[in-house]
């Protein structure tokens, strides 16, 4: 859901634009645009030495839902899914007054660039990142709504996953306000657009096909079928493919469901992994043996001794006997002389 064109067009601020705020006076200078949708533009701008995302829309309602949304996330404990909160104000261009907040600026890759440059073996440990904020978020009555890689940014060192977009985020039992199709599970057949902790989990297993699939696949019998075959064509999903079966189906009740089948998943693969211990002899029949062998080598050196004994005895016995023969004929042969 994109904003269109002509709307754009009317936010289109260059490079050195500043932007006052009418009521608290803070000033703002654009760098660059940062990206567009439904509901408005957000530029990359400095404020004194900071680095800020300022977000204008012609919609007050919007921009005030936003800004609820934000305050929401500062008070879920222990979760930074979103950005920070930093002000919230109007602008007066031109005789024309436009709606503005301010959020705090979060750098880094795009979920999908940081698993090219860092390598496959991230993924658990980024999604299992995902999963836990989501479930914070979830618990404090929140649908996230518009999940999708382009809106998560991975920062650090340590890695740490963040959100720069919470345009989608819902109530929990209203409709999804803002959505990607790739990852709307309305889109494929397979649910609703009511908000529910299930529509942001389903969003969460096709990422996990999106980043077998960087560029995505157009959609033709649009249901599980298809994407169940585009998950067996990709050999790093196919140890996915249960964790990513069930959120498409809606059979996870909670992200920390989802969260604990990973991780459980994760330990049996490394269980299966592990070479198997080869088994260890016994050290009793182990010295048995080599006994063995010792007493087998000294009984053929002693039958090899007493081979060599005997055939020395009978060759001493012959030549005994010669030379006593020897001597009887030369004491023979003196008496006839």
């Amino acid at each position: 859901m994109m904003m269109n064109h002509s709307l754009k067009s009317q936010f289109n601020f260059y490079p050195g634009t500043v932007i006052e705020g009418k009521w608290h006076h803070n000033r703002y200078t654009i760098i660059k645009e940062l990206g567009f949708g439904a509901n408005g533009i957000v530029y990359l701008a400095q404020s004194g030495s900071q680095k800020v995302a300022l977000k204008l829309s012609d919609n007050g309602m919007s921009i005030t839902s936003e800004v609820n949304v934000l305050k929401s996330f500062a008070k879920v404990p222990g979760s930074a899914l979103g950005p920070s909160l930093l002000d919230v104000d109007d602008w007066i261009n031109k005789g024309r007054q436009i709606p503005f907040y301010v959020m705090e600026y979060i750098e880094g890759p795009n979920l999908l660039t940081f698993i090219e440059q860092k390598g496959s073996a991230w993924i658990e440990v980024v999604i299992l990142q995902l999963l836990s904020d989501l479930h914070k978020l979830h618990e404090s009555g929140w649908v996230f709504g518009d999940l999708k890689p382009e809106n998560l940014i991975v920062t650090g060192p340590p890695p740490r996953i963040r959100c720069i977009d919470v345009g989608g985020t819902t109530l929990q039992g209203r409709a999804i306000k803002e959505f990607t199709e790739f990852f709307d599970r309305g889109y494929w057949g397979l649910g609703t657009r009511k908000a529910d902790p299930a529509y942001d989990l389903f969003a969460v297993g096709m990422i996990l096909i999106n980043i077998a699939y960087p560029k995505r696949f157009h959609k033709t019998s649009g249901d599980l079928k298809q994407l169940i075959s585009m998950i067996r064509q990709k050999k790093e999903l196919l140890k996915f493919e249960g964790l990513i079966l069930h959120a498409l189906q809606g059979k996870f009740t909670s992200a920390e469901e989802m969260r604990s089948y990973m991780l459980q998943q994760n330990q049996n693969q490394n269980q299966t992994q592990q070479p198997k211990p080869q088994p260890q002899k016994n050290k009793t029949a182990q010295k048995r043996g080599q006994t063995k062998v010792v007493k087998n080598n000294i009984n053929v050196s002693r039958q090899s001794y007493l081979k060599k004994k005997k055939r020395g005895g009978v060759l001493e016995t012959i030549l005994i006997f010669l030379i006593i023969s020897l001597l009887y004929v030369i004491y023979i042969y003196g008496q006839l002389v």
